[in-house]
């Protein structure tokens, strides 16, 4: 089984518009509601997959009912999720169906207490064993320590599961320094993170500071890794046209499967790239296109450079 955890869970709600056009009144084509935060979207495609998987964090209020109701539908997927006082926050989605371009706006979710964050914990430590991978997602919601991702790093690296943490900011530098197995920052994280808008350099520094493997998503271009051993870069063969929204959990998806299954770094990288880009060809994020998927997960191009390990 795998634990996906995802602190701040959301309601993510997709908007589709003719043409997007700021200060003006638009006509809605099409509305989808899914249970979303970026560990429930990898649980999902987890799920497509065939993975067992359950998920963990927080859920509230009446968005969180709705949240909990949708996921009950989700074949494959538990639900450990922990309640708490405040409201499950919302996101919108806008698609702009004329240029491709999607508006993503993101409440902050509920404030956790100290109560509710140590129910957690005991929540967490209850499902790690047994468990052949976790990862940790997405932002903090208000009322968790900076730390938070950092100890829980260490718990599960305590009880010998594998972990990834995609993160940012603050949160992510203090999970590296707690050694996660794998980190999967994007180009903008990873410099925040080091300073460098070299990937390459970035993903070297990263491993310094405690990573052991480093996933850097490229956007269109794909996915740098540096591991332990050597360094790889995959490439889908065009840029898709479509929503990107959940395109980086879907490369989680992908890194994780590869990672239970055991999976040499080059199969890996090549199911998240296609699944990634797949996932742009979807109607929402935590789902993908599967002939999509098919189709490019032979033609995704996967090199390796020793020299950048």
């Amino acid at each position: 089984m795998i634990l996906t955890v995802t602190l701040n869970t959301a309601l993510d709600i997709t908007y589709r518009v003719r043409e997007l056009r700021p200060h003006g009144s638009h006509r809605v084509s099409e509305v989808t509601e899914r249970p979303g935060g970026k560990g429930l979207n990898v649980a999902r495609v987890l799920a497509a997959l065939g993975h067992e998987v359950t998920v963990t964090g927080f859920t509230g209020g009446t968005t969180g009912h709705v949240l909990r109701t949708r996921l009950a539908d989700t074949p494959g997927v538990r639900d450990a999720l922990v309640p708490v006082s405040g409201t499950t926050r919302r996101t919108i989605a806008i698609v702009d169906q004329l240029s491709g371009d999607t508006t993503q706006l993101n409440e902050p979710g509920p404030t956790v207490t100290a109560a509710e964050w140590s129910a957690f914990r005991t929540t967490y430590e209850s499902l790690l064993p047994g468990v052949s991978a976790v990862a940790l997602c997405g932002s903090l919601p208000p009322g968790l320590p900076v730390g938070a991702y950092a100890g829980l790093v260490r718990t599960a690296r305590t009880a010998g599961v594998p972990v990834l943490l995609d993160t940012s900011g603050e949160p992510l530098r203090r999970g590296v320094a707690a050694r996660p197995d794998i980190v999967k920052p994007n180009t903008d994280e990873l410099a925040e993170l080091t300073g460098s808008h070299d990937p390459s350099r970035g993903a070297r520094d990263t491993r310094r500071r405690g990573a052991r493997t480093v996933v850097v998503s490229l956007g269109a271009k794909g996915l740098l890794a540096a591991t332990p051993d050597d360094s790889w870069q995959a490439t889908p063969p065009a840029r898709l046209p479509g929503n990107p929204t959940g395109a980086g959990d879907s490369a989680v998806a992908g890194l994780l499967s590869g990672l239970v299954e055991g999976l040499p770094w080059p199969d890996r990288l090549a199911r998240a790239v296609a699944l990634s880009a797949a996932t742009v060809r979807a109607p929402a994020a935590g789902e993908f296109d599967r002939a999509t998927y098919e189709e490019l997960l032979e033609r995704v191009t996967v090199t390796g450079d020793v020299s950048a390990a």
